[in-house]
């Protein structure tokens, strides 16, 4: 049975919004446009040899 004073206890809240994405933008991801963008141009390279 859930002791419901300790889990309140336990409890920590979720980041906010800003919060996530301030920590988002701090990553650095790679995403899909970056890799077509590679893709592109590793693509022009070898067209214009």
């Amino acid at each position: 049975m859930l002791n419901y004073e300790e889990e309140l206890r336990k409890f920590k809240p979720s980041l906010e919004v800003d919060q996530i994405e301030e920590a988002v933008y701090k990553e650095d991801l790679t995403d899909m446009q970056d890799i077509v963008k590679e893709v592109m141009a590793k693509k022009e390279k070898t067209v214009r040899r």
